[in-house]
Parts: C-alpha cells; structure tokens; sequence
C-alpha cells in the first residue's frame, strides 16, 4: 500500500454569480483556485489563512461534498470526482468530515445514540441488534458517558457537541478526516482535551487529518505540516517546524508575527496589512497579494507567481522569494 492517501492536483471550485430575471451568469466567485498538494498516511497537514480564504469550501470539495469545477482529487490513487453514485457510497465511510459548529450538524429532535448510529446501519457495517454496543464503544473512546446515548443534542455542552461530531465520524473506521475547525468555538481549557484526544486517536488508529484552523498556535501543535491560503489559492507550504522558523511569504510573515507569544519577555514585531481581501469574484490581477503585501514589486502587479520548491519539502508562490 502506498504512503500516499490523497493527491490534490489543480482543484478548482468556482460558484456561478447570476442576476436578471432569467438568472443568467454573470461570473463566478473563485472560492478554490488551483490548489495542488499531497498527503501520507498518518500525517495532519495544517490548512490556515484569515476567514474567506477558501478553506472549508477546499475541504468540503476534497471530499465531494462539494462537485468540483476542475482538477482531480486522488484518493488511494482513484479520482473521487469520476467515480459513479455506487462506488462513492462505498468509499463515503472511509473520508469522513467534522464540522465547524457541533450544534448545527446534530437534528435536535434525534437522540445522540441514534444519530451516531443512523450512517452505521445506513451503510450496513453492523446490524440493528449490534448498533447500541458499538455507539456505547465510540462514546467511551470520545470521552463521553453510557447514558449520554439517550440524551439530546441541547443538553450537552459545546464540547460535549464536539465529542459526538467526532465519535460520529469514529464510528465509520474512516481512514481520513477533514476537521473544519473542529476547536475555534471553544474554551481553551475544553480545546486543550479535544487537540489531545484527537493527537491519542491518530495514533491509536493512524488516522490521517486534514485540520482546517485560523488559529495559528493550535496548529503548531497538532499539524506535521501547514498550507497557507490566500484568495482561494496556497502560497506557501512547508513541514510545521520549517514555516513557523523560516516563513518566506509575506502573507506568511504577517499571520505568524500576530501569534501571541506565552513569555512578557520576548517581543515580536508586528506586520498589519493595509486594505481590505479582494473579492473573490474578482481577484487581483498578478499576485492576489500584491493589493496589500508591504514589499510588492512591480512585476508582482501583472505576473502570476509560479507555485514551486524552493527547499526540501518547502513550496511557495513569490516573485520575491
């Protein structure tokens, strides 16, 4: 079996812009714009960039919940996007998405015990009879309690929602999940047990991560390597230790220099972008940075900058660099 579990080359989403009476197209806003990275078994790539950028609609078109416009997505070597109705069925359990908000992805009016089985007994991996014994068994890896599984959604804490979007996934043995955010709406403290619950079932069952953040420092933590998006596109990829030492993007620069440090004795120099993100419906010509990077050239104005290696591992998209 390869190490390799996904390859995503050239993916595009593009939504259709329509007006009038008749609802004709008038453009398309480029929320995902020619992204290529790849994946190993067992790793957690870290996808970070400020809100809009693109990253939810990259991960919700990854896995097809999303149709894509152009480009492939390779799971264990087979495009996602070709295959017919019947064989993504079979392939759904294994690609599993956690949401951004618990709450909202749970129906009120069903039991938590019942909606963590529902997809169980849907895709036929175990009976009626066996479904309880099997809830009960994700409930307790998730750190939750037997007789939570009559309870509703409403009387469980946020990151008690959390835990059960989690076990929800668990319960299908998937081999890769997209973790929208899974910790932003939370205290630090209840972060703190979900990152470390979520590192502990990574090891256990070698599960693959694709961890979607705007936060930066939880990201240094759990990911073993970060994509920066900018605009619907990356600009920078490297493993963690290297981007968080050696960022050679602006747009890099200026996301890490606003983490905050925990020690009052180191000081960090702060870079604050002027102006507003384009629009994705009608993204700068050139660099889509060029419109607020502090060092942008001329050239940056009216040339796209190539996506390419610059050290071992480490891809960026400057003409400066």
């Amino acid at each position: 079996m390869s190490d390799v579990i996904l390859e995503v080359k050239d993916l595009k989403k593009y939504f259709p812009i329509r007006s009038g009476v008749f609802q004709r197209t008038i453009g398309h806003v480029k929320a995902v714009d020619q992204i290529s990275f790849t994946m190993k078994r067992g790793e957690t790539l870290g996808l970070v960039g400020e809100s809009g950028c693109g990253k939810s609609t990259a991960g919700r078109t990854i896995i097809r919940l999303y149709d894509k416009t152009e480009g492939h997505v390779l799971y264990n070597g087979r495009d996602i996007h070709q295959l017919p109705p019947k064989e993504l069925r079979k392939l759904r359990p294994k690609m599993q998405y956690v949401f951004q908000d618990p709450f909202s992805s749970l129906n009120p009016r069903v039991k938590v015990g019942e909606a963590i089985g529902e997809a169980v007994v849907d895709h036929g991996l175990c009976s009626k009879a066996e479904i309880r014994e099997k809830v009960l068994e994700v409930l307790n890896i998730c750190g939750l309690a037997p007789y939570h599984y009559d309870r509703y959604p409403h009387e469980f804490s946020g990151g008690q929602r959390q835990r059960i979007g989690i076990a929800r996934a668990l319960i299908l043995q998937p081999d890769f999940i997209v973790l929208d955010e899974p910790v932003s709406a939370l205290d630090v403290s209840i972060q703190a047990q979900i990152i470390n619950l979520l590192s502990d079932l990574q090891q256990q069952q070698n599960l693959t991560y694709l961890f979607i953040s705007h936060d930066l420092s939880v990201v240094e933590h759990i990911c073993s390597s970060v994509a920066v998006m900018y605009l619907g596109s990356i600009v920078e990829m490297a493993p963690r230790d290297e981007l968080f030492k050696n960022p050679l993007h602006p747009y890099t620069k200026a996301l890490l220099s606003a983490v905050p440090i925990p020690d009052p004795t180191i000081t960090r120099e702060r870079i604050f972008l002027k102006g507003d993100i384009p629009s994705p419906a009608n993204p700068p010509q050139g660099c889509k940075f060029h419109t607020r990077c502090p060092v942008a050239a001329d050239r940056c104005r009216t040339e796209v900058p190539v996506y390419r290696e610059v050290g071992p591992e480490h891809h960026v998209a400057c003409h400066l660099v």
